[in-house]
């Protein structure tokens, strides 16, 4: 057998073995996803067996251990979708604005110093977040709530919106700093070329082929956001509380969970199978969000290459 042959069988068994090392990694992720679904599933199941399935997803009482104790999960989603929504206004703004002054208009000198400065911001711990949110934001909220002749508590899901949100800032930024880069430069010089401004070109050209990326980020955040549970403890409160008012208390899904799990009740009990129930519902929809994304994507792809044509 001549030199090149071994070689060359050595290079194909390479081959081989980093494919299967690649098939292994992929099943792996898929097995852990099936894994957790599962586990989820069936201790959800043994509560809807227990309680009312369409009372769960339609209900408007949360009351557990109590005489008649009340399952219905509609206070606990409508208090998680408010505090998200109310950070994901903060984030998304305040995010992809930072983005894009990093990206196309600051020097380089100024950009190697603030994005890391930025970054600082998902290094803080979430309890700190809490009492920031508890003991800075809310007070804030209250008095200003006061000062025009509204109501507010010191629990409010404005406060814990508007920390939280400030917490996923770093996370949108940064990923949609590198996406807004990643936009190849003779796209822009080619408008500049046609009599665009800077700004016109940004609008029309850059944040157009970077919006993949962008919704992609705003997923992150948002997942980051549906699953953040000490500052809505510290700043929002226990009470699930069918409301839109963001300046009263209300509590999410994962603070809800947390506290069926670690209660003295026994496991096979309503109270705590609840918790899994809580959560499947969390997971379809967090899988709807994600659906919903993919397709937005898949359209500004879509549209992209059209337009590139």
């Amino acid at each position: 057998m001549s030199t090149f042959e071994s070689r060359k069988k050595q290079r194909e068994l390479n081959e081989k073995l980093i494919k299967f090392a690649l098939i292994a990694a992929a099943t792996i992720s898929i097995l852990t996803t099936l894994g957790i679904l599962f586990s989820i599933l069936f201790e959800a199941i043994e509560f809807f067996k227990l309680r009312s399935f369409w009372y769960f997803i339609t209900g408007t009482e949360w009351s557990p251990g109590v005489v008649g104790s009340k399952f219905g999960a509609v206070p606990i989603f409508a208090g998680t979708f408010v505090i998200t929504i109310i950070a994901l206004a903060v984030a998304i703004p305040v995010g992809l604005g930072s983005a894009i002054y990093m990206s196309e208009y600051a020097t380089p000198t100024v950009r190697d110093y603030l994005k890391p400065i930025l970054e600082v911001l998902a290094g803080i711990p979430t309890v700190v977040y809490g009492f920031f949110a508890a003991i800075t934001v809310a007070p804030m909220i209250v008095n200003a709530a006061e000062s025009i002749g509204l109501e507010a508590t010191f629990n409010s899901a404005l406060a814990s919106g508007i920390v939280m949100g400030i917490m996923i800032i770093p996370v949108i930024s940064s990923l949609s700093d590198d996406v807004i880069r990643s936009v190849p430069d003779s796209q822009r010089k080619a408008a500049f070329g046609l009599g665009m401004t800077h700004g016109e070109t940004i609008r029309n050209i850059v944040l157009p082929s970077a919006m993949p990326g962008i919704i992609s980020a705003s997923l992150l955040g948002l997942s980051k956001a549906l699953g953040e549970t000490m500052i809505v403890v510290m700043a929002a409160g226990l009470r699930p509380n069918l409301s839109w008012n963001p300046l009263e208390d209300m509590t999410t899904v994962t603070v809800t969970i947390v506290n069926s799990l670690v209660g003295d009740f026994e496991f096979s009990s309503p109270e705590t199978l609840s918790a899994f129930a809580l959560g499947l519902v969390l997971f379809v929809v967090t899988l709807v969000l994600n659906m919903i994304s993919l397709s937005l994507i898949r359209k500004f792809k879509e549209k992209y290459k059209v337009n590139t044509l």
